[in-house]
């Protein structure tokens, strides 16, 4: 299991103030207003920030981080990801999992033969599809619905899945 969980990227500075424009990689983009502290993935290490203000434009959020004052001190962080710790993360309901845990494990159908790796979550309107790569290179895709997807066991890296007709 991931440490940190992606909530943002940071896609360009907003003024001259420090702020900066937010892509959110969450499903709810106002759980930003909750946050007090992100990490700044600069590829090299990560830094703490306390996050001072929150805004929210069209798609995007504009963050005011108190260590920045400036466009020139955070205008080289563009395209770096946000992070929280799982203990910063939003609380999960029953059979909801974060994708970051989901990617890699090993899936099986229901009667226990081996039928690949989950490899992608594709995120839909009506629901997400989970894309399995079988050892052959082949996709799978196979929708996280009740019907097909049976057992989930993040800790053991597994997945159960039962196969609708015409998915294989």
């Amino acid at each position: 299991m991931e440490e940190f969980l992606q909530v943002g990227v940071i896609t360009a500075t907003h003024g001259i103030h420090g702020e900066v424009k937010v892509f959110p990689t969450t499903d709810d983009p106002k759980r930003f207003k909750k946050l007090k502290k992100v990490l700044l993935d600069t590829g090299r290490e990560k830094l703490e920030l306390e996050v001072e203000g929150v805004k929210f434009f069209k798609n995007m959020v504009i963050l005011k981080f108190k260590e920045y004052n400036d466009i020139n001190q955070i205008e080289k962080y563009r395209k770096c990801p946000l992070l929280v710790t799982r203990e910063h993360a939003v609380k999960l309901k029953k059979n909801e999992y974060f994708i970051a845990d989901l990617i890699g494990l090993k899936v099986y159908t229901e009667d226990d033969a081996f039928l690949g790796t989950l490899d992608d979550v594709i995120q839909t309107g009506a629901n997400d599809v989970y894309q399995v790569v079988t050892e052959e290179g082949k996709e799978i895709l196979i929708p996280a619905i009740r019907q097909c997807i049976l057992e989930v066991d993040v800790k053991e890296g597994r997945m159960k899945v039962h196969l609708l007709e015409g998915l294989v």
